[in-house]
């Protein structure tokens, strides 16, 4: 019987051959913890009476969430995580270096067929160049820091297969909207997505990173390419036949496949507050705005600036509507500047921050008040999430948010 990428790399990781359901102990390849949650790992640490890493080269500390410090609360989480990763010789520290996601392919900490944990539920993002990597608690986390394994279930697989090639203003971001809504949020609870077809081998790996970003919203415990040559090129390493080999076999067991065409897709909206409750931004078309917010670990990325600037160019934002960018990483800030993308946007009338998670987690830049509705390319949308309860949050992507700013209302970019 031939196996899915997640049965894959499981069985490699653990020499044997696994099926869905099988319960089995897995070598962990690295970890990530972020500054919300270091406290509570360093407390749990020190409760099993461990006294050093498994591996200090393995495990990645980011400071993302809470940065720059919004509430006198934050600076205990750096004071803590500074000297855990003092104490405990930790070698990787990022501080303010940009979103943890976006860092932990970025700077080459993630392979494919790697087995990668983090306290944070879009773990699932490094999925995008083939490896399995899932978010988990304090708890889980402090106990794989003492040991460097962790338990599982083996997850069942649901089959994407997307054919075809996208419209021009539809991009990776309406895609997965799109499944989730078909999906609904808890349709693939626990079970991996495995993505494939011509339109997915076509596109970038900055755009594979958005989808599996926002699996875990339809419940996934991971999402999955498979690796190629934009892939190794993206990780600075060889394709050998090593990582051509995760794909799924044709005689592969799914718990279902489903198929898309893409030249029948269109820009989409998440509406409030639920992340699938979707709509096409046609029919929303004319609901008035009053901020949109270009960043996150879901679209941050400088192919995410570079279509936003597309749409904005030799435009300004309508009056009195907040349009707030924020690169997800200090190497994307450089890289938009180097290329003339920040420019476009400042111009245009952007609000340019600091990397980071931001008004995303509802910390600094931007937070809004009851009422207000901003268009955001971010992953969730939930009540309270970036404000007050009676904010509206609509999830899009970067070309409709960037054509929602010029408008001052929600529109569909051309």
């Amino acid at each position: 019987m031939g196996q899915t990428i997640i049965e894959k790399i499981i069985s490699r990781n653990t020499g044997q051959t696994v099926m869905p359901g099988d319960i089995v102990t897995v070598q962990v390849d690295r970890v990530m913890i972020h500054d919300i949650f270091i406290p509570f790992v360093a407390e749990k640490f020190k409760e099993m009476g461990f006294t050093r890493l498994w591996d200090p080269d393995k495990a990645v500390l980011i400071y993302d969430h809470l940065v720059p410090a919004s509430q006198v609360d934050d600076t205990r989480h750096f004071r803590i995580g500074n000297e855990f990763a003092e104490t405990y010789g930790m070698k990787h520290v990022h501080r303010s270096d940009g979103i943890c996601h976006q860092l932990m392919t970025e700077a080459l900490y993630v392979k494919p067929g790697d087995i990668v944990f983090g306290t944070d539920s879009h773990t699932t993002t490094y999925g995008c160049v083939g490896a399995f990597s899932s978010g988990i608690g304090y708890t889980e986390m402090a106990s794989i820091l003492g040991t460097g394994t962790m338990w599982i279930r083996v997850p069942e697989t649901i089959k994407v297969v997307i054919e075809g090639t996208l419209p021009s203003n539809v991009t990776s971001k309406d895609v997965i909207l799109r499944l989730i809504g078909d999906l609904r949020a808890d349709g693939a609870t626990y079970q991996a997505l495995e993505f494939c077809g011509d339109t997915v081998e076509h596109m970038t790996v900055a755009s594979r990173m958005t989808m599996a970003n926002m699996a875990v919203e339809a419940g996934a415990k991971c999402a999955l390419f498979t690796p190629d040559e934009k892939t190794a090129e993206y990780c600075r390493i060889p394709l050998t036949d090593r990582e051509r080999s995760l794909t799924g076999d044709e005689d592969a067991v799914y718990s279902r496949t489903l198929h898309y065409r893409a030249e029948d897709l269109i820009p989409v909206l998440a509406c409030p507050s639920q992340v699938d409750n979707i709509h096409p931004v046609r029919e929303l078309a004319g609901t008035p705005i009053d901020q949109v917010f270009i960043g996150s670990c879901t679209n941050g990325r400088l192919e995410d600036l570079q279509r936003a600037a597309a749409v904005l160019k030799g435009k300004k934002v309508a009056p009195f509507v907040k349009l707030i960018v924020t690169p997800a990483s200090r190497k994307v800030y450089e890289q938009a500047l180097e290329d003339g993308t920040l420019a476009v946007l400042a111009k245009a009338g952007a609000i340019i921050t600091h990397p980071g998670c931001g008004l995303c987690c509802g910390r600094t830049g931007g937070i809004l008040s009851d009422n207000e509705r901003v268009v955001a390319t971010n992953n969730r949308n939930f009540l309270g999430r970036m404000g007050t309860s009676k904010v509206e949050i609509f999830l899009a992507s970067p070309a409709t948010a960037a054509a929602c700013a010029v408008a001052g209302k929600i529109a569909v970019p051309e």
